[in-house]
């Protein structure tokens, strides 16, 4: 998920901004191979509409390809050929825009529940082809999981989520989208092994295995990708969120304007 920022003002972004910088164009081949072409196409989008709808920000745009692209590519090596992937507030599409890119044999879904992120996802996917292997989910993680009336809920081999929240919180949302076995991979930064220490407890009640700390592109990109891999080992059945309470007259308690 990219840093929000608000939106864009003052002079169109120029396209050139999200050029591949000679130093990490072998990186960038290595990663992407054929499709090279498609996360070029890709961090232009990023850098023009992305800025002016404020899914980046402006000074972002220098270091799309070290930060954000590159970053993103290298924890396919985390991904079984063939997988299914879930992509929880995917925001501008990081990192599961990103991996549907590199690796064509993934069928990827972006679980994003903000209308002007999906808006620009959607777009995105038409705009680069993807539609075959990527489909947008607008809704949060826990609605996705929960499945409703018309739609069946979402499951998938590996859950991603990229500066999403806390890994215990990370944990409620995304291991019920995790088939049993299957993997979640949050993307972290330097605090990656307090969150293991200080939530591994509360992962293991949901169901998830011990949090395994990895790094990813070693060689590839300064400084690796931190990631943590946590397996949904059992099925946990959570608790559904409790609604209002009602008196004994069938009101409901905390006030006529609760609901407003």
């Amino acid at each position: 998920m990219a840093g929000a920022a608000g939106p864009a003002t003052g002079a169109r972004p120029d396209p050139a901004d999200a050029s591949l910088p000679p130093e990490l164009a072998e990186a960038a081949q290595s990663l992407f191979g054929d499709r090279l072409d498609l996360a070029a196409a890709y961090a232009e989008l990023l850098a023009t509409e992305g800025v002016v709808r404020g899914l980046i920000g402006p000074r972002e745009t220098p270091r799309l390809w070290e930060r954000h692209l590159l970053n993103c590519a290298v924890v396919a090596e985390r991904i079984p050929e063939g997988a299914s992937v879930i992509d929880v507030g995917s925001g501008a599409g990081l990192p599961g825009m990103v991996l549907a890119i590199a690796r064509p044999d993934l069928s990827v879904t972006l679980v994003e529940p903000l209308a002007r992120r999906v808006s620009f996802l959607v777009e995105a996917v038409e705009r680069l082809g993807l539609t075959r292997s990527v489909r947008v989910f607008r809704g949060r993680a826990e609605e996705a999981a929960a499945g409703s009336r018309d739609r069946d809920p979402l499951s998938a081999d590996v859950v991603t989520a990229r500066a999403v929240a806390p890994l215990d919180r990370l944990a409620t949302w995304c291991l019920p989208l995790l088939v049993r076995g299957g993997r979640l991979l949050a993307l972290k930064g330097a605090s990656a092994a307090e969150e293991i220490t200080e939530h591994a407890d509360a992962v293991g009640r949901l169901g998830g295995g011990e949090p395994e700390l990895h790094r990813c592109g070693n060689g590839l990109v300064e400084p690796a990708t931190t990631v943590v891999e946590v397996v949904r080992e059992r099925v946990v059945n959570q608790p559904k969120p409790k609604g209002p309470k009602r008196s004994r007259g069938g009101r409901r308690r905390g006030g006529r304007n609760r609901d407003r």
